[in-house]
């Protein structure tokens, strides 16, 4: 089973757990929980307005074995309005601009979606639980 949280923080708001969302899905394969502005299509989405995530951003997708990848999905735009790092193990890694990254069986960490131009920021904690 994986399982997300997510918070949207502004500057206001730093340190708080604003409009704090939770999901899960089993880790079943072809499982998926995304993250966007698209409530039709998204599990958690931001508020209205932030346009800094796209309507579907992350993709968390259950593989064949398992195991759990999170994608950043490529929007209609050739450069993003934002940044997406995965924070897991006490360190901190930039996800490239349509790429992908496998979540440890048993891991745990949180995928942040920042804005280039403000400061505000999605936070997506996972939790992967054998």
């Amino acid at each position: 089973m994986l399982e997300l949280t997510m918070a949207a923080v502004s500057e206001a708001e730093t340190g708080a757990t604003a409009g704090m969302l939770m999901a899960d899905a089993p880790s079943d394969p072809g499982a998926m929980l995304c993250v966007g502005r698209d409530r039709n299509l998204c599990r958690l989405a931001p508020p209205d307005g932030w346009l800094f995530v796209s309507r579907v951003h992350l993709e968390f997708r259950c593989g064949p074995d398992g195991i759990w990848t999170v994608t950043w999905l490529r929007g209609s735009q050739s450069e993003p309005s934002s940044d997406v790092r995965v924070l897991a193990d006490g360190s901190e890694q930039s996800m490239p601009y349509g790429g992908y990254w496998r979540i440890p069986a048993g891991g745990s960490g949180e995928v942040v979606i920042h804005d280039r131009l403000g400061a505000r920021s999605v936070n997506v904690g996972y939790f992967h639980e054998i």
